[in-house]
């Protein structure tokens, strides 16, 4: 745990800066990424018709039980106190916005992202190689602004990042399963 502290304040601290300071509280702001959700919701439902549909509910169940299971059953069994709440780090660490009440592992953002990238890979993957890099970025983003901001240690980042790609695994090979890819026909965007 000592070494999750630490790079918790190497992250918080040392690599502080004015960009990161304007940035990170932008990208876990969930305002912030609106547009992503909706150009998402728009054009799988626009390309893909009822298969489109059936996506978006499987990438809102993905959402759903990541978020649902992460901060209403993992967090109040394990108890995790933040890190802006640990009175050991406070005067040490830079808390850049509102410390939330609740606990800390594993990380609700993260979990969620990382549920919804690994959803959207597995089934964009075959037709557009560069969801790859932009859903990994964008979680990973996410989750290194939680830590940056003070809000979660690395580990919780990180078992987030892994509760969260199991499901987003998960319930994409349900959709696949239930909708195969050759099930209806595609229209070119």
């Amino acid at each position: 745990m000592q070494f999750d502290t630490d790079l918790f304040l190497m992250i918080n601290q040392d690599m502080a800066n004015i960009v990161f300071d304007w940035l990170m509280p932008h990208l876990r702001n969930p305002y912030t990424w609106a547009p992503l959700y909706l150009f998402i919701l728009v054009f799988s439902i626009r390309t893909y018709k009822k298969r489109g549909v059936i996506m978006m509910v499987f990438l809102l169940l993905s959402f759903g039980a990541a978020d649902f299971l992460s901060a209403s059953v993992i967090k109040p069994a394990v108890k995790r106190i933040r890190p802006c709440n640990e009175l050991t780090l406070q005067g040490e660490m830079v808390s850049r916005v509102r410390c939330g009440s609740g606990y800390s592992f594993p990380s609700s953002h993260a979990s969620n992202h990382f549920a919804m990238a690994l959803f959207l890979i597995l089934v964009y993957r075959k037709r557009w190689n560069a969801i790859l890099w932009f859903a990994l970025f964008w979680a990973f983003a996410i989750g290194f602004a939680q830590i940056y901001v003070g809000v979660h240690y690395p580990v919780d980042v990180l078992a987030g990042a892994v509760f969260g790609s199991l499901i987003g695994y998960s319930l994409a090979r349900l959709f696949l399963y239930i909708q195969p890819e050759g099930s209806q026909q595609i229209t070119k965007p």
